[in-house]
């Protein structure tokens, strides 16, 4: 079939070439489908007053940030520990709904995300921007910087 090593050689690295440039192909519908998926599961759980459950939507890791009106929090645990002090019980937390204005797809493994979010409760009703950085790692998109600021909407 092959002339000489030379032309199967050839074959054999723009076959790899090909298989590489094919596993790296995303969706970007379904890319964005998947963000929305975890914002909406993320909204979900807020209402259903399950802080632990909402926290699974950023990275797990050190080298999250969150961006608030108090300032920088650095890591998972420190931002979950945030939410806790800030939202204590159930009316505190209120119910939540996005508003996602927009998605950027970033490459294959990283997104933006910039939206709007608005709490109703019984004292008052908050409302703000925020902008999401997210990676995809083992298949999944997690936020790894979240920039969350009040704005009368």
């Amino acid at each position: 079939m092959f002339n000489s090593k030379i032309t199967a050689m050839r074959y054999l690295c723009a076959l790899v070439g090909v298989v590489a440039l094919a596993a790296g192909c995303t969706d970007p519908a379904a890319e964005e489908a998947s963000i929305v998926a975890l914002l909406q599961a993320q909204q979900a759980d807020w209402n259903a007053g399950d802080i632990e459950a909402f926290m699974e939507g950023y990275v797990v890791s050190d080298t999250l940030r969150f961006v608030g009106a108090s300032g920088e929090v650095l890591g998972w645990n420190n931002t979950l520990e945030r939410y806790h002090r800030n939202y204590p019980n159930r009316a505190a937390m209120g119910t939540l709904a996005f508003d996602l204005r927009d998605i950027d797809l970033l490459g294959d493994s990283h997104a933006m995300v910039f939206g709007a979010y608005s709490l109703e409760r019984e004292s008052d009703n908050p409302t703000g921007l925020f902008t999401l950085i997210l990676v995809k790692a083992n298949g999944q998109w997690r936020i790894v910087h979240d920039h969350t600021t009040a704005d009368q909407l």
